[in-house]
């Protein structure tokens, strides 16, 4: 197959998942990055598409364990070929389906990382004194307060907030719209940073989005995790954690206070009550901490 028809097959492929599947521009991005990939080996080792067998796409995995990529990495490269090949079968491309054999690796389950409820007051304890300060604080007190993913964050604009009805409206994983409730902190830091500071952050083009970097444009991905990082840096917070790491906190404070796990998976927008479950493993964890450590007849 040459470069040409590779290329036709790749742009048809993402529209397939964006518009077919409704994945996000994220997850198209990650498969296609993926897909060249795998297209590189096959031209490497003179193998059109079409003669493709089982056997080649072992060898291209056993390649793969070779580099040294995680078993989740090898994980992620088999459902995108199978991905692939599905898609080919499905546009009557190829007739033979070469990746039906193919074993996911058994991962083993690793369980979120949270900050502790101190650690989080820290992240939130910032000393307001500017347009950047009350902006970062309405960001973290908004991503912790609703367990919003950063990509739905740094999407948000000023519509999808109804400050009078205490919610935010977001667009999640599969194009599926949730409403999230808004708590007294994240209304009271939202209504100053937009009343009084989101003005001052609009240089030249004026713009929808909620929450704008020093160049009045939306905040992105790398520049929250940078804004998150340095407040961490200042607040002696040695945890190492992500954005994401928020909304796994986020939900796991929740759960330890009480809140039924169904009203959790609605908030962080899970289609699985399975994939929330993994919560209630976390604070079984720290039950288990705090028996060893307190109990007369704990571990310690």
């Amino acid at each position: 197959m040459n470069d040409i028809e590779f290329t036709n097959k790749i742009e048809e492929y993402k529209n397939y998942l964006l518009i077919d599947k409704k994945y996000s521009n994220n997850t198209v991005d990650s498969y296609t990055t993926e897909l060249k990939k795998y297209y590189d080996y096959l031209k490497e080792q003179k193998i059109y598409l079409k003669e493709v067998n089982s056997s080649d796409i072992k060898e291209y995995l056993k390649y793969l364990k070779k580099n040294e990529l995680t078993e989740k990495s090898i994980a992620h490269s088999i459902s995108v070929i199978r991905s692939f090949y599905k898609f080919l079968i499905i546009e009557k491309y190829i007739k033979n389906n070469p990746s039906l054999d193919l074993e996911l690796p058994k991962l083993t389950k690793t369980l979120p990382k949270v900050l502790s409820e101190e650690e989080v007051l820290k992240l939130l304890d910032i000393d307001l004194k500017d347009k950047f300060s009350y902006r970062n604080k309405a960001m973290i007190e908004l991503m912790y307060g609703t367990g919003l993913r950063v990509s739905e964050l740094v999407n948000l604009k000023v519509t999808d907030l109804d400050l009078e009805n205490c919610i935010v409206r977001t667009i999640g994983k599969g194009s599926k719209e949730r409403i999230i409730p808004l708590g007294d902190y994240t209304l009271y830091y939202l209504d100053i940073y937009i009343k009084e500071y989101r003005n001052l952050l609009i240089k030249k083009e004026n713009n929808d989005y909620l929450f704008l970097n020093n160049h009045g444009k939306k905040m992105t991905r790398q520049g929250f995790f940078k804004i998150l990082k340095t407040i961490a840096k200042e607040k002696n917070i040695e945890t190492s954690f992500s954005p994401h790491t928020l909304r796994h906190s986020f939900a796991t404070h929740l759960l330890n206070g009480g809140a039924d796990l169904r009203s959790i998976q609605e908030m962080l927008g899970h289609s699985n009550i399975s994939t929330t479950q993994i919560y209630t493993h976390v604070s079984n964890k720290k039950l288990k901490e705090n028996y060893d450590s307190f109990h007369p007849h704990g571990g310690n």
